[in-house]
């Protein structure tokens, strides 16, 4: 595809391409001839549906529970902007605009599948507002995730048809007058329009698939960053021994050794104590490969669910006009999802707390082999705290992490009069997993805040190539610590650092025998 420009068939969207259009305004996304095709073979089959008052849940049905309430036809417009107004009423902090981009761009290429009935002229207006940079307001609570996400895209809806509330520079502004400033027009709902945009898994999945995409990245980074570290505090190569790890068989473990190993094959400074009689390391430098390699398998498990997740038809009921029916089925449901989510939290989040365990050790002067205390010059330490709080703050984000990781997926709890009475709770599981992937970016950026430090202290001996690339990187924006300072912003500094692609792309394009999740 084009640099600047998607084009959805509703089956061949990537999570690079999600994050690729919510996280740039200027790129543009367009529908192919053959889903425009398609949407129309579904749109016809509703509308003669309408002409032979056949009963179709949501069409000439009310919905929920009320399901056997029978609707006029004069009365199906009305009832599917009653569903976008009365659905409406989520609560609490806003989605960011890069998830409220995801949200809507997954809904159009779900509806671009043609079997939800929609007009090709409503999925161009979400590609419209898309492309205008336009940003509904979409509260992130009051989804529990079945029935699809039924407020956050309701919200969605009402700014489709002028009303509701988008963000613009920060502040809520009435829908009516965005559209009026960009010269657009509102959409009129017709039939089965407001049921088919409504019901679907697409908030949570947008969530998800950004957090998915920044895990994948974390990965790559948490295992450059612990081999700098294994440097640091003097540690072994031989844990990363390819036998290892084989006889084993578990294939992130054997992924995470390789690319460890890979780096550490020529470290000088490992080199140097290679006679020091040291047996073992402590697990948190010997069990890289079993705690980065299991995570590694999860988080790659969550890639596929949501690979599949993106370009699927999740919305009620199906239109299969080439069978002449329609079919209501659960598909809205969001259980894959919200299982995905919680892996997804529990996988990244060890990456966190083993991370925080080096950090704890290189500061330690009984277990840091002749570090300084807090990594401070031993002349300054004391009136100098050092990297003493860095740690706490680190302690503090995988502790959150760990009420965080609690399943969501578990719970359930009946709607709609008991009509809806198994929900997923996908969209919470999706929010604590994004949670959980900008924490573990701190604590790793705590990591290397502090292995960077440590190496102050060993530099009579190289570090391996990419270590050194990457203390290199550090040090062109954070220098070493020789006097107290308010670490913070080195910590959003390096934090910017591990979530961007940097780590990433030099290992495409330096370290060709990496093995990438």
């Amino acid at each position: 595809m084009e640099k600047h420009k998607i084009v959805i068939d509703g089956s061949s969207l990537s999570i690079a391409d999600v994050a690729l259009v919510s996280r740039n305004v200027e790129v543009k996304v367009s529908i192919t001839d053959s889903a425009k095709e398609k949407i129309n073979v579904a749109r016809s089959w509703v509308e003669k549906s309408i002409v032979n008052n056949d009963v179709v849940y949501g069409l000439s049905t009310g919905f929920g529970s009320f399901k056997n309430k029978v609707i006029k036809p004069e009365e199906a417009i009305e009832l599917q902007l009653n569903i976008a107004r009365s659905h409406a009423c989520g609560v609490g902090a806003p989605f960011t605009k890069e998830v409220v981009r995801a949200m809507m761009l997954l809904r159009a290429n779900s509806l671009a599948q043609g079997y939800s009935g929609i007009r090709l002229s409503v999925v161009e207006k979400i590609l419209e507002y898309l492309n205008h940079d336009i940003y509904p307001f979409v509260p992130q609570q009051g989804s529990v995730g079945s029935s699809g996400d039924l407020a956050p895209l309701c919200h969605m809806i009402l700014t489709l048809i002028g009303e509701g509330e988008c963000l613009v520079d920060g502040k809520r502004v009435p829908t009516a007058d965005v559209l009026a400033s960009k010269k657009i027009s509102p959409v009129v709902l017709s039939s089965k329009e407001g049921l088919a945009l409504s019901n679907g898994t697409n908030a949570q999945t947008s969530v998800l698939t950004l957090a998915i995409y920044d895990a994948l990245n974390l990965l790559e980074s948490a295992d450059v960053i612990a081999a700098l570290s294994v440097e640091v505090l003097m540690g072994s190569r031989k844990p990363f021994d390819p036998r290892v790890s084989k006889i084993r068989g578990q294939l992130g473990q054997i992924e995470c050794a390789n690319n460890i190993a890979t780096l550490l094959a020529k470290s000088p400074i490992i080199d140097s104590h290679k006679n020091c009689g040291r047996v073992q390391d402590a697990y948190s430098l010997r069990c890289i490969p079993q705690v980065h390699g299991a995570s590694r398998d999860s988080i790659t498990h969550v890639k596929h669910i949501v690979e599949r997740e993106i370009n699927a038809v999740t919305d009620n009921p199906l239109i299969f006009a080439e069978d002449d029916c329609a079919i209501s089925g659960g598909n809205f449901h969001g259980e894959p999802i919200a299982q995905a989510a919680d892996f997804l939290k529990i996988a990244v989040a060890e990456l966190a707390n083993i991370s925080e365990r080096r950090v704890a050790k290189m500061i330690d002067p009984a277990t840091n082999d002749g570090l300084p205390a807090f990594l401070m010059d031993p002349s300054k330490g004391g009136l100098h705290s050092g990297l003493m709080i860095p740690q706490y703050v680190a302690a503090a984000l995988v502790s959150e992490n760990k009420t965080l990781a609690h399943p969501a997926s578990v719970d359930s709890i009946p709607t709609s009069a008991n009509q809806e009475d198994h929900v997923s709770m996908g969209t919470i599981a999706a929010r604590h997993a994004a949670l959980i992937v900008e924490n573990t970016k701190n604590v790793l950026a705590i990591e290397l805040l502090n292995n960077t430090q440590a190496y102050e202290f060993r530099s009579e001996n190289k570090l391996c190539t990419s270590s050194t690339w990457l203390y290199d990187e550090v040090r062109k924006f954070v220098p070493p610590c020789d006097a107290d300072r308010p670490f913070y912003l080195d910590i959003e500094r390096l934090r910017d650092f591990v979530g961007s692609r940097t780590i990433y792309n030099y290992l495409t394009k330096n370290v060709p025998e990496w093995r990438f999740a």
